[in-house]
């Protein structure tokens, strides 16, 4: 789900090299990623492999360049997202279309490509793990603009919700991958849990507890004699 916001006129270079990754991600789909040849790859772009090269070197370079790319979509959801009268209600309809719609399902299939490729190249390691930090970062600014929070306070505190949530959009994109299973039932599931974690985000207090609060209680002395077994 793309929500619009103005941007800049792309050069030409930009929206040929889009248009060229728009076209390679149904081979890496159909194929995968060891599967798709770089004569695949050309092949769907309508390119001679010599052109193509001059564009993407190797498929590591191709697959680094669509993280980058799905990377500013996402910073444009998160745009448009943070810029709404209700950033958390917007970011649950974001995620929902992310998880049901079926043209994103079909990048959530790509990213479970990637996925894996990580797994073997460690450029595309790193540059996912780039983009899964700001995918987090995002959550974050999103929970402190609807809280009224410090980035830094948000962060204090929502860490491990953002990280709980990506990890669950993560493994909805693994879906296709996995044994035949009801998955809309699952995707309702990946869903309500989702929900509730953004749940107790909302309904944290406004404000972070005193620190006298977060002062340990003393340790209670038990006496030998005082002891019941249960």
């Amino acid at each position: 789900m793309q929500l619009a916001v103005p941007q800049p006129s792309p050069s030409h270079a930009d929206v040929r090299s889009a248009g060229i990754l728009e076209s390679v991600r149904q081979a890496f789909l159909d194929k995968g990623f060891d599967g798709a040849s770089m004569q695949d790859l050309a092949r769907a772009a309508g390119m001679s492999v010599g052109n193509f090269y001059r564009y993407f070197p190797s498929k590591a370079a191709i697959i680094q360049a669509l993280i980058l790319h799905d990377a500013e979509m996402v910073q444009r959801d998160f745009a448009a997202i943070l810029t709404s009268p209700q950033p958390m209600a917007t970011l649950r309809r974001v995620i929902e279309a992310r998880i049901t719609d079926n043209d994103c399902a079909k990048d959530m299939a790509l990213w479970a490509e990637v996925e894996a490729a990580s797994r073997r190249s460690p450029e595309i390691a790193q540059a996912a793990q780039r983009m899964e930090t700001e995918v987090q970062g995002n959550f974050l600014a999103v929970f402190a603009a609807d809280l009224g929070l410090t980035f830094a306070e948000a962060k204090r505190r929502f860490s491990a919700p953002a990280s709980y949530i990506l990890v669950m959009v993560k493994a909805a994109s693994c879906l296709s991958c996995a044994a035949p299973l009801d998955q809309t039932e699952v995707r309702t599931m990946i869903l309500r849990s989702i929900d509730q974690t953004l749940d107790e985000v909302a309904s944290s207090p406004r404000s972070a507890p005193p620190p006298s609060s977060l002062i340990a209680p003393s340790p209670v002395t038990i006496h030998p004699k005082d002891q019941t077994c249960v």
